[in-house]
């Protein structure tokens, strides 16, 4: 167990989660229920002194960036498709148009039909549409989500994995929507934000945190809930990413535990974000055939 994985009071103890209010890493002893997520003693104490000394700590060990830039590339794609015609509720516009996902569709350009999509070329569309939302409440959402597990798995596993995690949680959305409904204009972060629920998850199961106690495993089923009780969303996408997260969490795990070195660990991480995107241009050259 390497310093990253230990809690900062118990060296000998593999920390599960961080506080949610200055980043130490915490084991389950040190562990105090807070409104969301789970504070330190010092935090939950309300001691200044060591709250202080702790987000020292978090600095030293370095901030956020990655969550950070991420979250600035939504809020500038989103300002983009504002500019384009889109608008605070629905946002859309030329922009969603170009760069949303879609596996075929038809439009209008100069008085002619013309065929668009990820089966006619325009492959950039799996990456892209994950950075358009449909509206304010959308991005929002999203992005309050995404730091808010972001931070957190960044500093579990690092600024290069957890860039790998997020994009591989991202392509494996963007298969589930190709897979089962690729004729559907989709937009948003949700697919690789709900893999960063699932890895969360996974980090805290296998570790014998109880993701109930946390409140990851209530998140999950609630956002799973809206899923599929709600018109308008991405199944597929949702799930893809779920699965995709899910199952990433689980291989750097499993690498850890045999340590495997991180560079080897991120390029596994690589070739399974590849795989989905192959799959995904196989899956929209089908989209008159869905698979599921």
């Amino acid at each position: 167990m390497n310093a990253s994985e230990s809690c900062d009071r118990h060296p000998d103890r593999r920390a599960g989660v961080t506080c949610q209010r200055c980043g130490s890493r915490i084991c389950p002893d040190c562990m105090r229920s807070a409104s969301v997520g789970f504070h330190c003693p010092s935090c939950a104490a309300g001691s200044p002194i060591e709250a202080k000394n702790r987000r020292r700590v978090r600095r030293a060990s370095g901030d956020p960036e990655a969550t950070r830039a991420i979250i600035g590339l939504n809020a500038l794609a989103f300002l983009w498709s504002l500019i384009n015609g889109g608008s605070l509720s629905g946002a859309g516009g030329d922009t969603t148009l170009d760069f949303g996902l879609l596996g075929f569709g038809r439009t209008r350009v100069d008085g002619l039909m013309t065929d668009i999509g990820v089966a006619e070329g325009e492959w950039w569309r799996l990456v892209s549409s994950a950075f358009l939302h449909a509206g304010i409440l959308h991005i929002v959402f999203n992005m309050y989500l995404l730091w808010m597990l972001g931070r957190q798995l960044e500093q579990l596993h690092g600024r290069s994995r957890f860039v790998g995690l997020y994009v591989g949680s991202l392509a494996a959305g963007s298969l589930g929507v190709m897979l089962m409904d690729p004729t559907a204009l989709t937009v948003g972060a949700s697919g690789a934000v709900f893999g960063l629920m699932a890895a969360m998850f996974v980090h805290q199961q296998r570790r014998g945190i109880s993701p109930w106690r946390s409140g990851i495993g209530g998140l999950v089923l609630l956002n799973v809930f809206f899923t599929f009780g709600r018109p308008g969303i991405s199944i597929g996408g949702h799930l893809g990413g779920l699965l995709g997260g899910a199952f990433l969490a689980w291989a750097l795990d499993e690498m850890d535990k045999k340590q495997v070195s991180r560079q080897r660990s991120t390029l596994v991480v690589a070739a399974f974000t590849v795989l989905c995107l192959v799959a995904s241009v196989w899956a929209a050259n089908r989209w008159y055939d869905p698979v599921f």
